[in-house]
């Protein structure tokens, strides 16, 4: 299995940047895709962006041309640019290892208008 570590996040204004970090240790050679989600306060966690071991990538509508998504070896990467106070939440790596998910620990992102 794998351990999943976060870093980033914290209060940032309207229109500032942030990058989120994920770093997986363990049996990494058996990941598959990695992705972020979020969970904003009285909502579902939500899909944000993912990459798939041959780099492609997915967004999520909402943070389409302000989020980049990246991966070297086994950490992955959150470049948010452009951030809105509907970013603010919870944001958790994943990654998909033989199937079965593992999950970060979660980081706070706070935007303050």
């Amino acid at each position: 299995q794998v351990t999943l570590v976060q870093s980033g996040g914290g209060l940032v204004q309207a229109g500032g940047s942030l990058k989120l970090s994920c770093s997986a240790s363990g049996r990494v050679q058996d990941i598959s895709n990695m992705g972020w989600y979020r969970q904003s306060p009285g909502k579902r966690r939500e899909l944000v962006a993912m990459i798939s071991t041959d780099a492609t990538t997915s967004y999520a509508d909402a943070v389409k041309g302000r989020f980049t998504i990246s991966r070297y070896d086994a950490t992955v990467y959150l470049q948010m640019d452009n951030l809105q106070s509907e970013d603010t939440g919870v944001y958790y790596c994943k990654a998909d290892w033989i199937g079965y998910p593992f999950w970060g620990q979660g980081t706070q992102v706070t935007v303050s208008s």
